[in-house]
């Protein structure tokens, strides 16, 4: 049975390479290398390169996705940009009023 890491929260504006691939459960190799390939965003901070702390549940939804669909990294990408699309939709609905027919 595949286990997958709990993502949790962080209060700070920048983490690691190794903060969040411990966060996530994943090496920090596989964290460098989704850097590298574009899928996880960072910025520069004073201990070097930092990366948001919500980029801890997108480095977990990627290894979820490579492990439960066997997808490739061009894949995963299109994937997370069409579910991104999906909160944005979501998120504009629960802004809309409720209209009720009669």
């Amino acid at each position: 049975m595949t286990r997958y890491a709990l993502v949790r929260r962080a209060g700070v504006a920048g983490l690691t390479v190794p903060q969040v691939a411990a966060a996530a459960g994943v090496d920090t190799h596989m964290i460098e290398r989704l850097v590298a390939l574009g899928l996880l965003d960072t910025h520069p901070g004073a201990a070097g390169c930092l990366l948001p702390a919500t980029q801890v549940a997108r480095a977990a939804r990627i290894v979820r996705l490579r492990a439960g669909l066997g997808l490739n990294y061009t894949a995963v990408g299109v994937v997370l940009d069409l579910l991104d699309r999906i909160d944005a939709l979501e998120a504009a609905l629960r802004a809309r009023p409720i209209r009720r027919w009669r």
